[in-house]
């Protein structure tokens, strides 16, 4: 059995305007993270990047939490020191799925250790008990596109490919966003028309995706479950998604819970011209933004 693994795991963006809670995807923005097995009793951790100053080594840390739930079940509970190396590239409480990517990393990584005793779909099962719901975790596993549901208590995703390339311009505000906030702004009901409006909405999402026709694209990202009452947590949310379009995007979506807003654009689009659009509309909000110009990772979590 090796005791050292190092994982590479990929940013997410959830929801993808109309599919709450449901669609998702992966892109090229990751971080790394290596395992050490060591038979020095308790925690060691190490940061590069994002959460140097306040992670902590401790067992409820997610990637820490999330190793330990596989390996505890795979080896029986055999008690090991466990150290932790991290560079984090994804922004924290952005809605670019940093806490998905601490748990798939530990799940992933105590599951190359352990022989990898648990398919990918054990996994994802793993991954949705801890995260409470599998459309982030799901694509920082597969990679591409997916689509994702529950049934019961268990966790299923279809993963796809779009038909042609496309360009994710993620604007990321400097100010946090916590998902809990996020949620708490969501009612617990919503109009039947607004249902169907997205409803219509995902399935065009999906259809334009898979057909290639991506001038649906700017309806198909349009939402009325869960933007509309998120935006006051965003302000300049509205200019700044007109931003992106006058810029060449087909659209903008709040990327998760928040509060990084995605542009989706065609390849051959100008990315730095939209998201220096996007920034300048922030800083009329007195908000300062930085961006990644991104594509669609295809591979998910891996070992390197």
């Amino acid at each position: 059995m090796m005791n050292k693994v190092t994982i590479r795991v990929p940013a997410t963006s959830a929801n993808c305007g109309p599919g709450f809670d449901t669609l998702g995807l992966a892109v090229n923005l990751y971080n790394e993270v290596t395992y050490e097995v060591t038979d020095t009793k308790g925690f060691q951790l190490e940061v590069e990047g994002e959460g140097a100053e306040y992670l902590k080594p401790f067992g409820r840390n997610l990637a820490f939490a999330s190793f330990l739930k596989v390996w505890n079940l795979a080896t029986d509970n055999r008690r090991i020191g466990l150290k932790v190396s991290m560079v984090n590239r994804i922004p924290m409480s952005r809605g670019l799925g940093s806490s998905s990517s601490a748990i798939v990393a530990g799940l992933f990584a105590a599951n190359c250790l352990c022989d990898n005793h648990f398919s990918m779909d054990e996994l994802l099962g793993f991954a949705t008990e801890i995260e409470g719901h599998p459309d982030n975790v799901a694509p920082a596993l597969y990679g591409g596109f997916t689509i994702s549901y529950m049934e019961g208590e268990r966790a299923h995703t279809l993963r796809l490919l779009p038909a042609k390339p496309l360009q994710f311009i993620a604007v990321v505000p400097d100010s946090k966003l916590a998902t809990s906030l996020a949620r708490q702004a969501i009612p617990k009901a919503v109009p039947h028309q607004d249902a169907v409006y997205n409803t219509s909405r995902a399935s065009l999402l999906v259809g334009a995706l898979l057909s290639g026709s991506y001038e649906y694209l700017g309806m198909a990202l349009e939402d009325k479950l869960h933007q509309p009452y998120r935006a006051h947590l965003i302000p300049g949310l509205a200019e700044v998604f007109a931003a992106a379009k006058a810029a060449g995007a087909y659209n903008a979506i709040i990327s998760g819970a928040g509060s990084t807003v995605m542009a989706y654009a065609a390849p051959e689009a100008d990315g730095k011209a939209i998201a220096e659009a996007m920034v300048a509309e922030f800083a009329k909000q007195g908000e300062k933004a930085s961006y990644h110009l991104l594509t669609l990772d295809t591979e998910g979590v891996k070992a390197i």
